[in-house]
């Protein structure tokens, strides 16, 4: 097996995660988004991940739907169902899982069910893995959004 294709998650992970309380306002969210440059944000309490909460999240959920961004939080906007994968997963299998679910980010745990990071489909698509798994997976998200878009 080539060391190209062993690559895992924990190689190309973003360990550093920005974290909210469920009770935070939807501009606090905002900013801690643009202050991390990131489109998503991990919703917590008590050392237990409640829910992950991204730019999409805000925009469909709160603005689209005509609400007032100062009277949202992070609980009310958040997708409790947060999918995750493991550090030790191949990142072709993390390509495949994000097709699958046609989502562009992951938490990562570890053995212990931890959070230990985040993955994103750009982390995959950067590093020198396979170019059909992860061009795939991106065709699948891209025709994911285009039917939402519909």
């Amino acid at each position: 097996m080539s060391t190209e294709t062993s690559k895992t998650v924990q190689d190309v992970m973003c360990k550093d995660v920005a974290w909210v309380a469920p009770a935070t306002s939807l501009i606090e969210v905002a900013k801690k988004m643009q202050d991390s440059d990131c489109g998503c944000i991990l919703v917590g309490e008590n050392d237990r991940l409640t829910g992950v909460i991204t730019d999409r999240d805000i925009v469909l959920r709160c603005i689209a739907a005509g609400k007032s961004l100062d009277q949202c939080t992070a609980s009310d906007t958040m997708t409790a169902k947060v999918l995750y994968c493991l550090q030790s997963d191949t990142l072709d299998s993390v390509a495949q899982n994000m097709a699958d679910n046609q989502v562009r980010r992951l938490v990562v745990l570890d053995d212990n069910k931890r959070m230990v990071g985040i993955v994103s489909l750009g982390d995959v698509a950067c590093s020198s893995v396979s170019e059909s798994v992860t061009g795939s997976a991106l065709g699948e998200i891209c025709r994911s959004d285009m039917k939402k878009a519909a």
